[in-house]
């Protein structure tokens, strides 16, 4: 690699704070390992809104689809409530995961061992915690048609939506399920409605004759999805990857989220298919949301940001060797005992040091041990 092409969109709220973040982390690391980093910033949802009317243009879509990877910090927030819903700052993070084929969401579920006290849940259900959501991204409810409101015969209102899957769209999510799982313990758990819906029905059938006929060597389990979301709580250990639709996968991976004690430690990625040069479009992005409430005020937590980042280099350019040293700097960090606010437990006896969003970052850096 000659350079390194990274699109960022910063987004709303807190979006260009930890993005910031992000950014000096990954300077730091193409500076030591002497690799030449182009960056170009566009816009997305509320901040595009303002400045072109629309949640994202395409121009801003061709430079993501040309880009390495592309790098996203958190859309919305309560001065856009009141658009037109195609026009809503969500509807251009739906119109950039469509228009470049990101069907593929990766949200893992990791405790740290630092923060077993930050969570909800007893530490012994939660330690070592390690799970991978894989959810279908461009599918289902949130895009099927028909949809819509419309007004009935008798005065009222209907509003519908299509929960809708083919064959091949729930076989090319399989797939990025099952290889995931031979890279860590061979188990997938695959969640649906198959006792009331007929969209499940065909997922089970089609999850299954794809593990019979390709990955006969990976255990796999089916789960109803309100069954998984109470198992979630009840045992989180017994799942490794669990893959399911988009609608649930929305659901059960926000919940997964809470099992670490914050949104502000979960990273993710969107990826498309693989091209013939190996090279495929992905979106990296925190899970938590734009929190305009504490935008500005440089408190928020960038380390979901950052553990994105560590996701883009793992998966987009294969640099694990890269992606460690970022997650061994954020381990290091936290076992040192540095937080932002979000992550004080309550039952935490040691020794806490709280702190800013841009010196989280300065610590970061420090101990990428490079």
């Amino acid at each position: 690699m000659t350079t390194l092409n990274v699109m960022t969109l910063p987004g709303d709220g807190i979006g260009p704070e930890v993005m910031d973040v992000a950014i000096r982390v990954l300077r730091t690391l193409c500076d030591v390992h002497r690799i030449a980093l182009h960056l170009d910033t566009g816009l997305i949802g509320g901040a595009a809104i303002d400045d072109c009317v629309r949640p994202l243009t395409d121009e801003t879509i061709a430079m993501c689809r040309n880009a390495d990877f592309t790098l996203l910090g958190a859309v919305g927030g309560p001065k856009w409530d009141n658009v037109t819903y195609d026009r809503r700052p969500e509807a251009g993070l739906l119109k950039l995961r469509k228009d470049l084929d990101l069907f593929a969401n990766l949200r893992p579920a990791i405790v740290f061992d630092a923060l077993i006290d930050a969570s909800t849940l007893k530490p012994d259900i939660i330690r070592g915690l390690d799970i991978m959501i894989v959810r279908e991204l461009t599918g289902g409810v949130y895009f099927g048609e028909p949809r819509g409101i419309e007004d009935l015969p008798n005065g009222e209102k209907r509003g519908f939506n299509t929960q809708t899957y083919t064959t091949s769209e729930i076989e090319r999510i399989g797939r990025v399920a099952f290889d995931l799982a031979h890279l860590r313990r061979g188990h997938v758990t695959s969640c649906e409605k198959a006792n009331v819906m007929e969209s499940g029905v065909l997922w089970r059938q089609v999850m299954t004759a794809l593990h019979n006929r390709d990955y006969a060597d990976t255990k796999l389990d089916h789960m109803y999805a309100d069954n998984c979301a109470m198992q979630l709580l009840k045992n989180p250990a017994q799942f490794d990857v669990i893959v399911t639709d988009n609608l649930f996968g929305d659901i059960l991976s926000d919940e997964a989220a809470m099992l670490t004690g914050s949104l502000g430690m979960l990273p993710s990625a969107s990826l498309g298919s693989e091209t013939g040069n190996g090279k495929r479009a992905a979106v990296y992005e925190p899970v938590h949301g734009s929190a305009p409430d504490i935008a500005g005020k440089d408190i928020a937590n960038p380390l979901a940001m950052v553990l994105s980042l560590a996701m883009a280099l793992r998966y987009s350019i294969k640099r694990g060797d890269l992606a460690d040293q970022v997650e061994n700097a954020v381990k290091k960090t936290l076992d040192n005992g540095y937080r932002t606010r979000d992550l004080a437990g309550q039952n935490d006896t040691t020794h806490i040091t709280y702190v800013s969003t841009s010196e989280m970052g300065d610590l970061v850096i420090q101990n990428l041990s490079i």
